[in-house]
């Protein structure tokens, strides 16, 4: 696969947890596009894991759960990723995540100046998706 990005919609998050030096957010589901280069012709599937966002600027507002991403943008450095984080993702830097969570009224929004995206598993497959 050439290209594999998460998709922030639908984004099932199962923690909020503060580590010793940042913030993990972890999901139990999130579905992965995948297309091949010279194809127009993408899949979907589904896979675990974290975004962990380390070497905070301050301390984040982390609402009651359950949580469910409804949408969001993460900025790195001069790039901007709106409703998608892309695979693989680690970078330092200038980080600000911002998620909106159903039934919240104001966003979870990170700032910080590591981010790395782990999977967990293998990832499972949903669905062909024709152009």
């Amino acid at each position: 696969m050439d290209h594999s990005h998460i998709e922030l919609k639908g984004l099932q998050i199962t923690s909020l947890t503060r580590t010793a030096t940042g913030l993990c957010i972890a999901f139990s589901w999130a579905a992965i596009i995948k297309r091949m280069s010279g194809s127009q012709e993408r899949t979907r599937w589904w896979q675990a894991g974290a975004l962990i966002l380390e070497n905070l600027a301050s301390e984040p507002w982390l609402p009651a759960g359950p949580w469910r991403c409804i949408g969001g943008t993460i900025d790195e450095n001069i790039y901007s990723y709106r409703d998608l984080i892309p695979i693989p993702f680690i970078s330092h830097g200038q980080i600000r995540c911002l998620l909106q969570l159903e039934g919240q009224d104001r966003p979870l929004v990170v700032e910080s100046g590591t981010v790395r995206l782990e999977l967990e598993g293998v990832a499972r497959y949903i669905e062909h998706l024709r152009a």
